[in-house]
């Protein structure tokens, strides 16, 4: 059936005619209404469009349900203007169809161009959906009549708010049917309850199929949906205490054993909160024992905690209780109304006293064992002097049988005795010393030194008993002081220089600490102490005192008198070169082994520089140079020595300079002291004059000078007077105090050069400037630090040599 609405589109014409001309047209358009999902058959007739023309035109037609989606619905005949429909539209996807249609003139100018809309018209083609085919949840048994379970859904795809998508929800079937359980559902929400009581002894899943039916007017839809619903057991059922298994004993002094196991049954299901148990013990001793529940067969395992006592009962007396993990609930239905929930009876054991725990009521007896002998006192404290006799008595420990019913017989001995002093009577249990106390030993810990007794019985095994004995060691003034380090170093220095000497006592208050100190023999003007009294006392070196070892005795005296005399060795040294003297004479002892490897090559090659030189002879020898063709002149102005001393000092010198520029003097030298020594008195006995070196005979660098190793090696090598070896070892030395003269020439920038004469004036001789050696710095320093004022006689040095 068609219904017909006037309605009017005023669109503008797509083409003008050339005139413009205005006229007064009169459009009247069918609007149509297609019902959704027509059977046919196809094409069929929609509708027809009416257009007044006093002129033929030809109609076209555009737009969904045409040549746009859904695509070929709709045509229009050309002629006539009448619309076709070629097949089915389906509501739900298209609910109204937006055209447009054009008449055309004869000669194909357009002539009106006009909308069109056709609605379409739902009918009830789609029923309810559920969200899922099947629903399934768990539920408790305990759980109260009226709580919603869980809540179905659907939905309809028919026209929103019309009869065909509106729907109700209905219990078609529930499976199985019990006396005890009423299912139902909402009609409106779709949420599921119940009336009753849930049992999971009666029925521990329950199937029910919901239908959701729409209300069309034609003809009502419908779909169902599945639901599951299983119901976990509750603890609606009381364990039962069935039995018990074990022999009821245990020995005295015995733990962790298990004297009884208690047996339970419950009708719940297995291995689940309703059916396990927890047991609880009760009871005066029930302290001694713990009970613990099996996990495979729910049985109560009695465990002994703390050691029983024969003799102090024999007998425990326990009450065990059980009950479920889960608590205990009944629901009974007492009245099953016509409307609303029924009448139910749901009580918990919390809320009721007819459903008490089981309980049982056990005995354990305690078989008697041989004890060990108990001391009265475990531990004892017992005061000896140290040093004391042996044989003196330390103390008396006494023990006893607890056995009431066969005390046995039992001897003392002595189980730990780290120092072997003590020993003990076997039947009377007095402890004396078999050797003598001492206070100072390592066993003795803060003056205490701990024994342990055993009383040791004649049973089947025999049984031990044990006790602690703290002999405290009185002390005696058995030990005089003494010095922590018997070598300490000093620094050299014009001035008053102080090292700290300390003592220690092994004895205690009043026989150590604070001490006197006395320094012994000639000491005046050397050595002296400040303080001297204390612990620590301050070892004074004067000014007198020169650089090496030294041999100090010292005298320590404790509070009592008692004292001690050592030697202390004192080291002088140069702290400029390091720190600690000792250090550097182990770090020399320590590569020594490894540098006479090296030295030796070097000593040999010094040892022939020494024997050209080493002659004592009261006339002087000038060396003669090649001709330098005026670039040099031959100088030998230096006089005479008057004995060996001078010639000794200098080739030691070079012999010492020669090393040094080949390795580290810190770690090669043969005799640490050397260079100390070096420092201090070749300065005090050489002094530049002119061109002349002066020398005092001075008995002291002589003797000095013997006693170093260094000279030693040289002397004991001396087997040869090369003049070849000598001339190249000059060379060698020579050459590298120039290389290192070089370095050091390029950091005096600021020094100005001094032409000391020029290439080929022989006639008037080169002056040097004076060099001076101050009284402060040693001749060996001066040789490792040369100033610029060195470098003309460097170059005459390096010319002549090289000649």
């Amino acid at each position: 059936m068609l219904r017909f609405i006037v309605t009017v589109y005023l669109l503008s014409s797509a083409a003008c005619s050339p005139l413009q001309s205005r006229h007064k047209r009169a459009w009247i358009i069918d609007s149509f209404i297609m019902e959704e999902n027509h059977p046919g058959p196809f094409p069929y007739e929609l509708g027809k469009i009416y257009i007044e023309r006093a002129y033929r035109v030809n109609f076209d037609l555009y737009g969904e349900g045409v040549d746009q989606d859904p695509k070929g619905v709709l045509t229009v005949d050309k002629e006539t203007g009448i619309i076709y429909v070629h097949k089915p539209v389906d509501f739900e996807e298209k609910d109204l169809l937006t055209l447009h249609f054009e008449t055309k003139k004869s000669d194909f100018s357009l002539d009106t161009k006009l909308g069109v809309q056709i609605t379409i018209t739902d009918i009830n083609d789609n029923p309810p959906l559920f969200q899922k085919n099947l629903y399934e949840i768990t539920t408790q048994e305990e759980t109260a009549q009226g709580y919603f379970l869980l809540t179905v859904s659907s939905y309809d795809r028919d026209q929103r708010g019309s009869p065909n998508s509106t729907f109700h929800y209905q219990l078609k079937s529930v499976s199985p049917q019990t006396d005890t359980t009423q299912f139902f559902v909402d009609r409106e929400t779709g949420k599921i309850s119940f009336k009753g009581c849930l049992d999971h002894e009666v029925a521990d899943k329950f199937t029910l199929l919901v239908e959701a039916k729409d209300h069309g007017d034609v003809i009502s839809l419908s779909s169902s949906t599945t639901v599951v619903i299983s119901i976990q057991d509750g603890n609606n059922h009381l364990p039962i205490i069935s039995g018990q298994t074990g022999s009821g004993k245990v020995k005295e002094g015995e733990t962790g054993t298990s004297p009884l196991r208690i047996q339970v049954t419950d009708r719940d299901t297995p291995n689940s909160p309703a059916s396990r148990v927890k047991y609880t013990i009760s009871g005066a001793d029930a302290q001694h024992f713990q009970i613990e529940t099996d996990p495979e067969t729910n049985n109560g395992i009695l465990t002994v905690i703390t050691p029983l006592d024969y003799e102090e009962f024999t007998k425990h007396y326990l009450t065990i209780s059980v009950e479920n993990e889960a608590p205990f609930f009944c629901c009974t239905v007492k009245e099953k109304t016509v409307s609303g929930l029924w009448r139910v009876d749901m009580s918990s054991g919390e809320e009721t006293t007819s459903f008490q725990s089981q309980t049982v009521n056990v005995s354990i007896e305690v078989e008697d064992v041989n004890d060990p002998p108990a001391f009265l006192v475990t531990v004892k404290e017992a005061m000896v002097e140290e040093n004391s006799p042996v044989g003196t008595w330390v103390e008396k420990v006494t023990a006893h049988d607890p056995d009431s019913s066969h005390a046995r017989e039992f001897v003392y001995r002595v189980g730990d005795d780290p120092a072997g002093w003590v020993k003990v009577d076997p039947k009377t249990g007095d402890i004396t010393t078999i050797q003598t106390l001492d206070r100072e030993s390592p066993h003795v810990v803060k003056d205490i030194y701990t024994v342990l007794m055993y009383a040791v019985d004649n049973g089947e095994p025999p049984m031990t008993g044990s006790a602690t004995v703290n002999i405290h060691v009185a002390d005696q003034n058995d030990n005089v002081p003494e010095l922590e380090v018997d070598i300490v170093d000093v620094c050299v220095s014009d001035d008053i220089t102080t090292t700290n000497i300390t003592a220690f006592d092994l004895d205690a208050n009043p026989f150590g600490g604070p001490f006197t100190f006395e320094l012994l023999e000639d000491v005046e003007d050397k050595w002296r102490l400040d303080p001297s009294y204390g612990y620590t006392a301050g070892l004074v070196k004067e000014s007198a005192v020169f650089v090496g070892q030294h041999k100090v005795s010292v005298k320590v005296s404790d509070m009592q008198g008692q004292s001690g005399i050592y030697s202390l060795g004192v080291i002088v040294c140069d702290c400029s070169l390091s720190p600690n003297c000792r250090l550097r004479r182990e770090k020399s002892i320590a590569t020594g082994a490894v540098g006479f490897m090296f030295l030796a090559p070097l000593l040999f090659i010094a040892g022939l520089m020494l024997a050209v030189f080493l002659t004592c002879k009261k006339q002087f020898t000038a060396i003669q140079l090649p001709d330098s063709k005026g670039t040099t002149l031959a100088s030998h102005m230096e006089g005479p020595g008057t004995d060996c001393k001078v010639q000794e000092m200098l080739h030691t010198f070079l012999l010492h300079d020669l090393i040094y520029t080949n390795m580290n003097m810190e770690q090669k030298t043969m005799d640490t002291h050397y260079n100390e020594y070096s420092k201090q008195h070749f300065s005090q006995h050489f002094h530049h004059h002119g061109n002349e070196w002066i020398t005092y005979s001075d008995k002291t660098i002589g003797e000095h000078l013997y006693k170093q190793q260094m000279s030693r090696e040289a002397h004991f090598r001396l087997n040869s007077n090369s003049e070849r070896v000598w001339n190249e070892a000059i060379l060698t030395l020579c050459e590298r105090r120039l290389i290192l003269l070089q370095e050091t020439e390029d950091e005096l920038l600021q020094y100005k050069p001094h032409i000391y004469s020029e290439e080929g004036d022989e006639d008037s001789p080169s002056e040097l400037d004076d060099i001076s050696i101050p009284e402060n710095e040693s001749f060996h320093s001066v040789l490792h630090n040369l100033s610029p004022e060195f470098n003309n006689l460097a170059s005459i040095c390096q010319m002549h040599l090289r000649c």
